[in-house]
Formats: structure tokens, C-alpha cells, sequence
């Protein structure tokens, strides 16, 4: 999200999901195994409104995360919306929104949430292989996307989609398509999340027995941009790539094996970038120079360097390039990058994102 839109959140254990997914453990991504209190969450809507600037444009967004929010008690659901309601209603809070479980959608629950002011539903789709949904142990099936979408849009509430890869049973052929059937239902924006096998989970056992085998790094960066571009070029906004950094989520805490790195969205548009550069220089006619020069966006400057300058050396070690220019660029748009020169021949070649094959 950007400094102009600002999320206060709240963390609701999976205390109505109907099933133990292979890779899931609450506790470890969501940091805690008790569900709050309304008290509480009007504690954290107060606490957070008053760290967030006072400023027009802003845009303040409460948000229920971890667990299904729907799968629970519609007595407990009210409980919990009505202080984020209260907020909503007298201006101080913009938006609210709730992930749950595509099985856990209906015209009753969309109801309840709607009367809350609610503005935003992700559904938890991983997949829409059945295969994988089922060797996961999802308890529901790619129709149940299908027909939760649908249900969402026709109540006017925006749609979000979290996808993962990965996951037992899965290639990146079902990603792909996974990716393909998301974009056909317009949603309004997607996370991305590769699969990691975390402590005391299914998914654990299975991977400590030799029965799971989970992607690598670079697989999961090369998956996820391609997934990126398709998301990008249906114009679909990918709000987040790769679970959040916390206490539990990283190497040294739960964190047992998989593609897990605190910059992992970072490396997926670092890959991106250098991507871009390669198709500039192939424009050009270029396969080797020793200076060239770029034009970038400024909010683009780091990851068309590459993350920690991996760019930098990637194209000294394939390209001979010694100096690596970039040049702030406020005119051109985000993702698109211009090769001003190459050692000190001049050109004019822009590429976007969107001209990147996907």
C-alpha cells in the first residue's frame, strides 16, 4: 500500500475454519491464538488512527486478517465489525475489509457483511487446480471460487483474491492457469504467496518424510513474475508478494524450508527490471557495451539496480557493463524504463512491463 493508504490491522484466529490446510498455522502468521475481543479491536483501531497523519488523501482502512472471518459465529462476526463500523460511520476509518474461505460465502453472510459497511472480501483461493486444492487439504473446490466471486461482485463489494505456489501436486503449468482463471472473474486486486513449510503443519511431516519438495528461491521468483505480468497486464493491482517478515516468519524462527525471503517481492520485480533492461539493450542491438545509461521512474530505482545491485552485476558479468546509469526520470511513467545510451551513442527506446512476455 502507499503513504496515502494506510492499514489498521486486526488479527482473527482461524477459529471457524472447517479445515487444517496442509501448510497453515494461524498462530505463526498471524502472531497470536486468541481472538480479540471488541474491546480490543476498538483499542487497536484507537491506538492506530492515532500514529496515522492527519492529512487529506488519506485513505484509512481497517482490515480483518488470519483465520476465515465468515466461518465464524455471525454473532462474533457483528462483534467484531461493529467497532470498525462505529469508525466507518463517522469518518474516521475510509474502508473495511475481511479474508475468508470461498465455501464460507453466501447470500446471508454477504448481507451481514454489507449491513457493517463492509468494502472488500479476499477469498483465500490458493488454487483453482482441484488436485491441488484437494492434496492440500482446502475442503473445497475450484467451483466454490466460482461461485463466491460472483456472489461478492454482485453485491457491489469490491473482490480480492490470495493465490499461493507450490503447494503438493502443484506446477507452475497450474499456476499459470490458476492465474488465468482469477483474471477471468475482473477482481480487484491479488496477493501472491509461495509456499513455505512452516513449523508444526502438515505440510511439515510431509516435507521431513520426503513426500513434499518445496520450490527454491529462484523458481518462486521466476514464477511469481510471470504471474505479476499477467496479473499486471489484465490491469489487476497485486497488493503484496511473499508473507510478511514477523517475529515467527523468518529463518531463524518458524520458517523450516522454502522460498522465504523478508524482500521476496523485491527479487520478483528486481527480475522484472532486468528483464526490461535486457529487451532495451536488445532493441538497441546491444550485446555488449561498457556504459549505458537509463531513464527510471524514481519510485523504480532500486529494483531496476536490482536488489542489493544484483542488476548491476548481472549485467557486468553477462553484458561487460562497468558502469550501470541510472537517471531519475519524474516524466515516464512507473514500470517503464528508457535507454538514454550506450557508451555515449544515443538512443531513445522505452519499454514498459507490459511488453514483457509473460
Amino acid at each position: 500500500m502507499s503513504k496515502s493508504h494506510y492499514i489498521i490491522p486486526v488479527f482473527v484466529p482461524d477459529l471457524g475454519c472447517p479445515h487444517q490446510c496442509v501448510f497453515c498455522n494461524q498462530k505463526m502468521i498471524t502472531g497470536q491464538v486468541s481472538c480479540p475481543t471488541q474491546e480490543e479491536v476498538q483499542l487497536t483501531i484507537t491506538d492506530y488512527l492515532g500514529t496515522i497523519p492527519r492529512e487529506t488523501g488519506i485513505f484509512k482502512e481497517v482490515a480483518f486478517y488470519g483465520g476465515s472471518f465468515t466461518s465464524v459465529d455471525p454473532l462474533l462476526q457483528k462483534e467484531l465489525l461493529t467497532p470498525a463500523y462505529k469508525a466507518l460511520k463517522s469518518g474516521a476509518i475510509e474502508g473495511i475489509r475481511v479474508s475468508t474461505r470461498p465455501d464460507s460465502i453466501s447470500e446471508e453472510t454477504l448481507a451481514l457483511l454489507a449491513s457493517y459497511g463492509v468494502s472488500i472480501v479476499e477469498l483465500g483461493v490458493q488454487s483453482m487446480d482441484d488436485e491441488v486444492l484437494c492434496r492440500s487439504g482446502r475442503g473445497h473446490t475450484s467451483r466454490d471460487v466460482l461461485r463466491a466471486a460472483a456472489l461478492i461482485k454482485s453485491w457491489g463489494i469490491d473482490l480480492g483474491f490470495q493465490m499461493m505456489i507450490g503447494l503438493p501436486g502443484d506446477t507452475e503449468e497450474k499456476d499459470i492457469f490458476t492465474a488465468s482463471e482469477l483474471i477471468s472473474m475482473k477482481p480487484d486486486l491479488v496477493r501472491i504467496y509461495p509456499c513455505l513449510v512452516l513449523k508444526n503443519t502438515r505440510l511439515a511431516d510431509l516435507h521431513k518424510n520426503g513426500d513434499y519438495i518445496p520450490l527454491n528461491l529462484e523458481q518462486a521468483v521466476v514464477c511469481c513474475k510471470r504471474l505479476l505480468l499477467m496479473f499486471e497486464n489484465a490491469g489487476i493491482n497485486v497488493i503484496r508478494i511473499g508473507l510478511q517478515p514477523s517475529e515467527q516468519i523468518n529463518l531463524q524462527g518458524d520458517v523450516l524450508a522454502g522460498p522465504y525471503h523478508p524482500a521476496f517481492r523485491e527479487l520478483v520485480e528486481t527480475a522484472a527490471a532486468r528483464d526490461q533492461v535486457e529487451l532495451l539493450l536488445k532493441k538497441a542491438g546491444v550485446k555488449s557495451a561498457k556504459l549505458i545509461e537509463i531513464a527510471v521512474p524514481e519510485q523504480d530505482i532500486s529494483i531496476t539496480r536490482g536488489h542489493k545491485g544484483s542488476n548491476i552485476e548481472y549485467f557486468s558479468r553477462n553484458h561487460g557493463v562497468t558502469d550501470f546509469v541510472t537517471v531519475t526520470a519524474p516524466e515516464l511513467p512507473r514500470g517503464t524504463l528508457k535507454l538514454i545510451s550506450v557508451d555515449g551513442r544515443e538512443y531513445g527506446f522505452t519499454v514498459s512491463r507490459k511488453e514483457l512476455s509473460c
